[in-house]
């Protein structure tokens, strides 16, 4: 007769079979989730990072210098919570207790769904800029919400999520706000740009104008992301507690006014930003991404599409023993061959000029499936089910002098 399982042995399955499972996924659900550094030892209540932003003077020529010292400034990293969470039917367990086969064979679809979706939220994060946004609200009609031309992005709207609506009051006095909560997703309709959702929007009353579309409990709750860390030296506003500057600023040129051949991406164009970066970095980037719609344009712009590989960070091996590795186009810069990768969460317009090695999730201990009480499995009230919940706290450094972004180019 077959053994039965007790919750520990269920809770072992988890840890042993979930955990190395989870840990791929997140070495592997996109390229520069695959490749950025990542660290889990972030304790404390922030991290504060030494950056340099001058060099040291005391030079000279014909007498002996005065010696002078560099400027310093100091990052500070604060963690953010980001989770996800998944519900298991008691019944569904105990009906599938006869063997450790029909157990993992009963739950693997739960658990893979949820880290395939933690995932998905991380890559849109990744990408980001902190906001929680996922577009802004042009127009609504009762449960129908017509996302802006500017920041429509399908892969940021799916259904089965739940979002938030924020609003900002008409005279400008209060800044943005949530105003309704928990709203699931119900339709994406691509071509009118709309989303319907469970309910009716009713934040637009009482002299309030609509703001955006926001995942839910995450508006100014997100981890820091490229959109955000990459705003020029004009942008107002502080990036990791540092006023941005010529030393602290990202490297972006702006299509958005352009018109014709201007407007358009070349050669020439993806190497005038490789070497603005060199110039104020010392560095050339060795990681392009873009949206799809560039990438498609770069592929007609670039004569020997020679596919081009980059490993995993993380050392990840295939089924056959290989190193896990991903697929993309080269395009052959001043400093060398470069890899071309699409990435879904990037908008229409932009391609990002990256130094993967500059990028750093700093994690907080213990990140991954939640067993502090002892069980992953958790009871919950006044349901017959059990919920797991995968996940951490972290935050995201990139620093912006390393990186560019292109925008604004033809769509």
């Amino acid at each position: 007769m077959s053994k039965q399982f007790n919750m520990a042995d269920l809770d072992a399955l988890f840890k042993i079979k979930y955990e190395k499972l989870s840990e791929n996924v997140y070495n592997s659900a996109n390229v520069l989730l695959g490749r950025v550094k990542k660290s889990y030892k972030f304790t404390g209540s922030k991290l504060q990072i030494t950056v340099p932003s001058s060099f040291a003077g005391g030079v000279g020529s014909g007498l002996l210098p005065t010696a002078n010292k560099a400027n310093y400034v100091a990052a500070e990293i604060t963690a953010k919570k980001v989770y996800a969470r998944v519900d298991i039917d008691r019944e569904t367990i105990k009906a599938s207790q006869s063997s450790e086969g029909a157990f993992v064979q009963a739950t693997k679809e739960v658990v893979k769904k949820a880290v395939e979706s933690y995932m998905r939220n991380m890559s849109r994060i990744l990408f980001g800029d902190g906001s929680g946004k996922l577009g802004g609200i042009a127009s609504v009609s009762g449960q129908v919400v017509t996302i802006s031309d500017a920041t429509f992005n399908e892969a940021n709207l799916e259904e089965r999520d739940l979002v938030d609506i924020t609003v900002t009051t008409d005279d400008g006095s209060v800044d943005e706000v949530v105003l309704q909560a928990g709203l699931e997703i119900l339709e994406v309709d691509v071509v009118a740009k709309t989303v319907k959702l469970s309910e009716a929007v009713t934040a637009a009353a009482s002299g309030k104008t609509l703001g955006s579309l926001v995942m839910q409990n995450s508006f100014g709750n997100d981890p820091m992301g490229l959109k955000g860390a990459l705003l020029p030296e004009s942008a107002q506003g502080k990036l990791y507690e540092i006023d941005r500057a010529r030393r602290w600023s990202g490297n972006e040129i702006d299509k958005t006014s352009a018109t014709g051949a201007a407007k358009i991406v070349s050669t020439q164009l993806l190497n005038e930003m490789m070497l603005n970066i060199k110039k104020k970095s010392g560095k050339s980037p060795n990681l392009i991404m873009c949206s799809f719609v560039q990438f498609e344009k770069i592929l007609g712009i670039i004569d020997d599409n020679v596919q081009y590989k980059v490993e995993t960070r993380a050392g990840l091996k295939g089924k056959n023993g290989a190193p896990l590795s991903f697929s993309g186009i080269q395009f052959m810069s001043i400093d060398g061959p470069v890899g071309v990768f699409p990435e879904r969460f990037i908008e229409d317009d932009r391609i990002y000029f990256l130094n993967d090695s500059h990028i750093h999730i700093h994690h907080r201990p213990d990140f991954g499936w939640f067993d502090d009480d002892g069980t992953v499995l958790l009871r919950k009230a006044d349901l017959d089910a059990y919920e797991a919940r995968y996940g951490g706290y972290l935050n995201i450094y990139i620093n912006p002098c390393f990186h560019g972004v292109i925008k604004g180019l033809e769509v």
